[in-house]
């Protein structure tokens, strides 16, 4: 009996943790750059004394699906899509290097060049300052020039883009970080100026994966009912015996 419990409770578990997955991911179908979260369970005995006769199931991160999202042209001049498997280099929160592949870029009151959710982005030489009343472009290149009153082009610095040769690791700040330190800037990574990427979060997928793992969530449900059932039958068999 307290096999199908095992059974039952690991599996619910499971499909809540797949539904908070799915969630999150139809959350941001619209959010620039996002890269869907993928999920996979493990099987783990339990350990103790005698036999290992019990197992849960347990989440084991996967990562996040690489594949890119569409491009749409906003002819704005600090939008920037990635191209490839380039991403952005920007400074976290908490001061360390992360990347992204949000390209919405703005300029805040000191004039330093930020993504849209306010982190710094981060050039080849630290983060890039652009000087008051002057019109910014963006390169494929990621340099960063400004257009003076007068006219004339003067480039301040270069965005630093990165290609990892491993798969990144998304932090709980949605920022992605290389386990193994900073990534030297690739010279050959390229963008798209005046667009953006969209998410690539399929929605249409996720609500159907959402309604069989609320389905399965409701057999693992009617299985512990049953077990519950069958206990209670039992123990009135042996109560009469």
């Amino acid at each position: 009996m307290d096999r199908m419990i095992y059974l039952s409770m690991s599996g619910a578990k499971a499909t809540m943790q797949r539904q908070e997955v799915l969630a999150n991911n139809l959350a941001n179908a619209s959010t620039t750059g996002f890269r869907a979260e993928l999920q996979a369970m493990r099987a783990v005995p339990v350990r103790g004394d005698g036999a290992s006769t019990r197992v849960y199931a347990l989440e084991t991160t996967t990562g996040y699906d690489p594949s890119p999202g569409p491009v749409t042209n906003t002819a704005r001049a600090l939008d920037v899509a990635m191209q490839g498997d380039a991403w952005l280099s920007v400074q976290a929160l908490d001061g360390t290097e992360a990347y992204t592949r949000m390209g919405s870029l703005q300029v805040n009151a000191e004039g330093t060049l930020v993504t849209s959710g306010g982190m710094t982005v981060l050039g080849d030489g630290g983060p890039i300052v652009l000087p008051p009343n002057t019109a910014p472009a963006i390169a494929s290149d990621g340099t960063v020039s400004v257009t003076q009153p007068g006219g004339a082009v003067e480039p301040i610095g270069r965005l630093k883009l990165v290609t990892p040769e491993a798969p990144l690791v998304r932090g709980n700040d949605s920022l992605f970080r290389n386990p193994d330190g900073d990534l030297p800037a690739d010279p050959n990574a390229r963008l798209q100026d005046g667009a953006l990427e969209g998410s690539n979060v399929n929605p249409i997928e996720n609500m159907v994966a959402m309604i069989a793992a609320a389905r399965q969530f409701e057999a693992q449900m009617k299985m512990l009912q049953t077990a519950e059932t069958d206990e209670q039958v039992a123990g009135k068999l042996l109560s009469m015996n």
